[in-house]
């Protein structure tokens, strides 16, 4: 049996997923469209526990929770909450600031709306997902506000990020992006290999470090105008920067990881947002995500967790 559909207007969605009970069984049919299945035995007898919305094995006993696995397990929070979320986050072309969340929904916590939204950008990360492949254009950026420093490489207190995008005739494929902690060779290549399939062409600037060790790939040095010859990574890079800038107004450099990740499978899905509903909420793949106290960190010294500056969202 395929996994229910998805409501394709927000009107819909808003009739459709209005009650928790609607959340609970879109959760449950998502989950085992088959019917639900023991994860320890294999069983697929049960016992419904109404109270606490859990099924319990019949044969070993085991009770399991709709949201055990997901980026919704242990929360306190409503479904109807969390899948506003999702499909805010999913389908709103700009994306959606915690700021914003906050607002838009009504909480009284920015905590708990920072915290949603960084679970459900944990989700976006697919493990062993396939590399880019034919032609890739290959570059890095900065991210970070006007500093002091050396310009261009180097470029001091700012965020080095790689980033790689398929060419497709005139327009471009799929990207990937990560944080670096330096310019060398072994760092670029290195990000090569594991984003990009060897025997693939790769499209690069002149810089020394793309120059050796490009060893099983064929590697198109760009001469001339950047832009010219490598227009794609840099209008990756350009929105990259207008939607941090813009929607989040700038981003720490230790959440930065978690943004980018939300960058790229938003870029990789433009023409299925909503294909990424159900990715976001954790049930194509079990990702129960970051809790708050690990994405803030404790601060030296006390028991007391450094809450988020809003205005970076």
């Amino acid at each position: 049996m395929p996994r229910p559909d998805f409501p394709k207007t927000i009107t819909e969605f808003q009739h459709r997923f209005g009650t928790e009970q609607a959340c609970l069984d879109y959760l449950t049919e998502s989950r085992w469209p088959d019917g639900f299945i023991c994860p320890r035995c294999g069983s697929q007898d049960y016992y419904w526990k109404a109270q606490r919305q859990l099924f319990q094995c019949a044969v070993c006993s085991l009770q399991t929770s709709v949201t055990a696995g997901t980026v919704m397990h242990r929360t306190k929070q409503p479904l109807t909450l969390w899948f506003w979320a999702a499909y805010l986050v999913t389908t709103v072309t700009p994306g959606m600031s915690a700021l914003q969340f906050q607002r838009q929904v009504g909480l009284s916590s920015y905590q708990t709306a920072f915290t949603m939204l960084h679970k459900l950008r944990a989700a976006f990360v697919k493990e062993e997902r396939d590399k880019l492949h034919g032609t890739v254009e290959v570059d890095e950026t900065y991210i970070g506000g006007a500093k002091e420093g050396t310009r261009g490489r180097g470029a001091l207190g700012k965020v080095i990020v790689i980033g790689a995008v398929e060419v497709r005739g005139e327009g471009s494929g799929r990207i990937r992006l990560k944080v670096i902690p330096r310019v060398n060779g072994p760092t670029l290549w290195g990000f090569v290999r594991d984003n990009v399939e060897p025997g693939s062409t790769v499209r690069t600037d002149l810089f020394a470090g793309y120059i050796a060790g490009g060893d099983g790939y064929i590697h198109e040095p760009s001469y001339g105008d950047k832009s010219e010859g490598m227009p794609r990574i840099h209008h990756v890079f350009g929105n990259l920067k207008v939607w941090i800038n813009g929607t989040h107004h700038g981003v720490s450099p230790q959440h930065l990881p978690a943004y980018l990740n939300e960058y790229v499978y938003r870029f990789n899905r433009r023409a299925t947002p909503m294909a990424a509903f159900q990715t976001a909420l954790g049930l194509i793949a079990e990702r129960k995500g970051p809790t708050y106290r690990g994405l803030v960190g404790v601060k030296s010294g006390t028991g007391d967790y450094q809450h988020p500056n809003p205005t970076e969202e």
